[in-house]
């Protein structure tokens, strides 16, 4: 079964349930890049930022800042009930990636824990400093597309075992 047939990915009434539509990080992972454009284009809901922020564990305002969000426009889309930006969507998008990333190797090893959270894996990740970052912490990255695809490529290093 492919992942955009158990969640639609075009969001018709903006007000439907976006949990009811949203893949989970994993399947974010495994869609084609032109499916995740899709999505960034139309419009993740700023509520995404809420759930994404408590499924990491994280102040909602410290997931901004680390993601580069403007924490008023965000808040006030969140009130509105609103949608985010092509700017906004493509940077939750792309977090939600990492986080199925993450998630999808896991689960590829064959040592997948019932208690493991791939979200919390990963906000405690990226608030250590890493050698192979030059000492910085990966959070310090998330904010530009260049940066996401540099810790995508770092996990990927990890899981292979030619981390550096």
């Amino acid at each position: 079964m492919s992942a955009s047939a158990s969640a639609p990915l075009v969001v018709r009434d903006r007000s439907a349930s976006y949990a009811r539509q949203r893949p989970a990080h994993a399947q974010v992972f495994q869609l084609s890049a032109i499916e995740r454009a899709r999505m960034v284009k139309q419009g993740v809901p700023a509520r995404a930022v809420q759930e994404l922020s408590a499924a990491m564990g994280l102040p909602r305002e410290q997931f901004m800042r680390a993601a580069g969000l403007a924490r008023s426009t965000v808040e006030r889309k969140i009130a509105a009930r609103g949608m985010l930006s092509e700017s906004e969507s493509e940077k939750l998008v792309g977090i939600s990636r990492l986080i199925g990333q993450v998630q999808t190797m896991v689960q590829a090893s064959g040592e997948t824990a019932q208690e493991f959270s791939a979200p919390r894996w990963f906000a405690a990740w990226i608030a250590q400093p890493v050698a192979a970052l030059g000492g910085l912490c990966p959070q310090e990255l998330l904010d530009t597309a260049d940066g996401r695809e540099a810790l995508g490529n770092l996990l990927t290093q990890m899981q292979f075992g030619v981390y550096a």
